[in-house]
C-alpha cells in the first residue's frame, strides 16, 4: 500500500481485520476460512482503490495471487 501512496489507510484496514490473528501473530482459522479472510481483504483494498483512484482495478487479482500463492488454489 506504501509504493502506491495509501500507506495512511493502512491503520483503518487493519483495525477492521482485528481479530483475524491470534495474539501470537498466527492466522485464527477457527474463527475465520483462510479463503473468506482473503477476500475481506480484497473488498477493502478495492474501497481504498475506489476512493484513490476512482475505481477497483488496482485492486484486481490479488484474491486469486494470494490463494495461488499460499493456498495452492
Amino acid at each position: 500500500m506504501r509504493r502506491l501512496g495509501w500507506g495512511g489507510h493502512f491503520g483503518g484496514l487493519a483495525a477492521r481485520l482485528d481479530g483475524t490473528f491470534g495474539a501470537d501473530g498466527t492466522f485464527a482459522h477457527d474463527r475465520l476460512r483462510f479463503v473468506d479472510f482473503v477476500d475481506d481483504v480484497e473488498e477493502l483494498l478495492e474501497e481504498v482503490a475506489r476512493r484513490e483512484r476512482g475505481d477497483e482495478e488496482a485492486a484486481d487479482g490479488f484474491e486469486e495471487y494470494v490463494l495461488r500463492h499460499y493456498a495452492g488454489d
